[in-house]
């Protein structure tokens, strides 16, 4: 299968406000918990959030960016390798070889099946092998959520997952129940979408970015609900507006 390397590498986008309370909540998430799961709807600043704590994070980070074809046990497991070998070369090779048993020989599939509870474990395995502090972002898991093996999956790997790796999944959709259970045993931590609205501090900061004044921020805030990319769009547009009347 030929990898798109396009979707195991982490954006290039620059975020122009530091979210430093969501920052430290992530990073004590690092010692407190296994995974943590960024969820709201488009334009509420999960990825810029993301790139920004991976960016500031002293180990290595592997990303991976889900699309809907992905649905599929096997190429979803081919690139959440890749996305790990773009840091740990050489990585995966267990899990692969897990994978690419034939059926009937107790391995990897089971009447046709694939073994999810053996393959997370051997991913895991792959994990321990190399026990430097790894976070691992999966973007846009939400496009799987219907898939028959997610549920098993990550209730099998997260509480497994190593105390030196972190697993980071956005997604605009809650999670499959199942899994939303995790918080309860102290496995899995949830930034909601009230949490990445921006606080007050945190507009004025994004329309200082533009040299433009505190004074229409409480009202913008009001307005958008502080979601990240209507308040990008109304510093713009101010922005676009103060320079119209300057040149009047």
């Amino acid at each position: 299968m030929k990898i798109i390397t396009s979707k195991i590498t982490i954006p290039t986008e620059t975020p122009l406000v530091c979210r430093q309370g969501l920052l430290d909540t992530l990073r004590e998430n690092l010692k407190s918990c296994h995974a943590t799961v960024i969820h709201g709807r488009a334009g509420t600043g999960k990825t810029m959030l993301a790139v920004d704590f991976v960016r500031r994070h002293v180990g290595r980070a592997a990303w991976y960016k889900v699309d809907a074809p992905d649905m599929s046990l096997p190429v979803f497991l081919e690139y959440l390798v890749a996305s790990v070998t773009q840091v740990r070369p050489g990585f995966g090779r267990q899990t692969l070889d897990c994978r690419a048993r034939s059926s009937g020989t107790g391995g990897a599939e089971v009447g046709g099946e694939f073994n999810i509870a053996e393959l997370a474990e051997t991913f895991i395995y792959d994990l321990e092998r190399q026990a430097e502090p790894l976070v691992l972002v999966i973007d846009d898991l939400h496009l799987i959520y219907d898939a028959d093996w997610v549920i098993p999956f990550f209730h099998h790997l997260l509480p497994l997952l190593p105390a030196e790796t972190h697993m980071l999944i956005l997604g605009r959709g809650l999670l499959p129940e199942p899994m939303w259970r995790l918080r309860s045993k102290q496995h899995l931590f949830v930034i909601t979408e009230q949490m990445l609205a921006f606080t007050q501090t945190e507009a004025e900061e994004l329309f200082s970015g533009y040299g433009l004044g505190a004074e229409e921020v409480r009202s913008t805030l009001l307005r958008t609900g502080g979601r990240a990319a209507s308040l990008h769009a109304a510093a713009i547009h101010a922005f676009v507006d103060s320079g119209a009347q300057a040149s009047a």
